[in-house]
């Protein structure tokens, strides 16, 4: 953990520094009801129905009924915002491009249940056929890449450890004695939920696990990384700083940074195995089916095929089709950033090393903010007006250990293995 230095509070701040504050609190209260994926979320009653019809050996498409939602005055004032707010300052595009995506927000809210509601959600996330950074392979093709090679592997080298089953009752002491003990205090509570559909999710100073679910020791140890210290971090620094109060938010344009730096941290901390990857995986490619016509059920079988429970299977699906018609031809898309999203941060963080800027890696924690926002506001950073993170994961703190972790990787990467001998060769080595 870090602490905040006692005067970055006090600085002065310039006229521009002032306007642009200003337009950051209007935005804050601009956008307090846009909460895209609660919003978008299934209730757990549909989940609830679908799987007794399961086990009747009974598979119906759900019912699912949205809210009428009409934004159009949180639109306006954001609008307002954009206009007045100065693109060539760090802090006017930072606000312009937020401004921007919590409308997109707010036009796919309004229109839940149909179709248009793809295009929305493309506007913020992107397409699983989109190429990764690098002009690499698509997200989909990556996707794939990960699929097979799990597939690949033998389950029988999991340690016993590694398949043990824990309740949600056991995790939830372990995580809040990992937490109160990171902490020194009560900061983030560990709840159980017995109406969500996801296994598990993260606010500033709440992790809700679904009561009744079963974890394995990754998930216990990726649930730390990821979610606590990731996802909770970033909007407890964010509630730090004195004049940008919207780092605290789950900006949609933050998305992809937001999960590649999770997945990322699982990634060095050593906490992701190779199911985790498959899990990722096979939710962009039920993506890319519902996009190419695939409705509910058949995505939910696929889900089943590639050796899902029934609730998993439901839960993946519902993921896919949160807020657009279960019909095929639609889909929610946030699933297709993780994968993007992790290439971008480890690029970035090789880049970081490589320019002997790691601060910026500690910089990402100040608050929700993109790759772009935490380079443009390096000034601000140095300046005082944003403040550094008061609380940073450990992996992050140490940073010879993860300085010599990217070194390695960036050698590693200059190797093709298309050139390496073949395995017999190993054994002279």
């Amino acid at each position: 953990m870090t602490g905040n230095s006692g005067n970055a509070h006090m600085t002065e701040l310039t006229p521009d520094i002032a306007h642009h504050a200003l337009l950051d609190a209007r935005m804050v209260r601009a956008v307090k009801g846009i909460r895209l994926l609660g919003l978008v979320s299934w209730p757990a009653s549909a989940q609830n129905h679908f799987l007794a019809e399961a086990a009747q050996g009974r598979y119906t498409m759900p019912v699912i009924e949205y809210p009428k939602l009409d934004f159009s005055e949180a639109r306006r004032e954001l609008d307002a915002i954009n206009r007045e707010a100065d693109h060539d300052h760090p802090l006017g595009h930072y606000l312009c491009e937020s401004a921007q995506s919590w409308s997109i927000a707010a036009e796919l809210l309004e229109v839940l249940g149909t179709p248009a509601v793809t295009t929305h959600s493309i506007r913020l996330f992107g397409r699983p056929d989109e190429p990764l950074p690098g002009a690499g392979p698509t997200t989909v093709e990556a996707a794939r890449h990960f699929i097979d090679i799990a597939n690949e592997l033998d389950r029988e080298l999991l340690a016993p450890s590694e398949t043990v089953a824990i309740s949600a009752t056991a995790l939830q002491l372990q995580l809040q004695s990992a937490l109160d003990d990171f902490f020194d205090r009560r900061v983030i509570e560990v709840v159980l939920d017995p109406d969500l559909i996801a296994k598990a999710a993260a606010g500033a100073t709440r992790i809700r696990l679904r009561h009744g679910a079963a974890f394995s020791d990754y998930d216990r140890h990726q649930l730390l990384e990821h979610e606590a210290f990731v996802h909770s971090l970033t909007a407890l620094n964010g509630r730090e700083q004195p004049h940008l109060q919207s780092l605290a938010l789950s900006s949609p344009r933050a998305t992809a940074t937001q999960e590649g730096l999770a997945v990322f941290a699982e990634q060095i901390t050593g906490t992701i195995d190779i199911e985790r990857m498959k899990r990722i995986s096979l939710r962009i490619e039920a993506v890319a089916m519902a996009l190419d016509g695939a409705n509910f059920l058949e995505v939910f079988h696929y889900f089943r095929l590639a050796g899902q429970s029934d609730t998993d299977s439901f839960t993946s699906a519902q993921r896919v089709f949160r807020g657009v018609p279960i019909t095929g031809g639609s889909a929610f898309t946030k699933d297709t950033v993780y994968l993007r999203g992790l290439i971008s941060v480890h690029t970035f963080f090789r880049w970081a090393l490589r320019q002997r800027k790691l601060v910026l890696g500690r910089r990402l924690f100040a608050g929700k903010m993109t790759l772009g926002d935490v380079q443009r506001f390096e000034p601000l950073f140095d300046s005082g007006v944003l403040v550094p993170p008061r609380w940073l994961p450990r992996w992050v703190i140490r940073a010879n250990g993860l300085a010599g972790m990217l070194a390695f990787s960036l050698f590693a990467n200059r190797i093709r293995l298309d050139a390496v001998p073949k395995s017999e060769d190993f054994l002279d080595i």
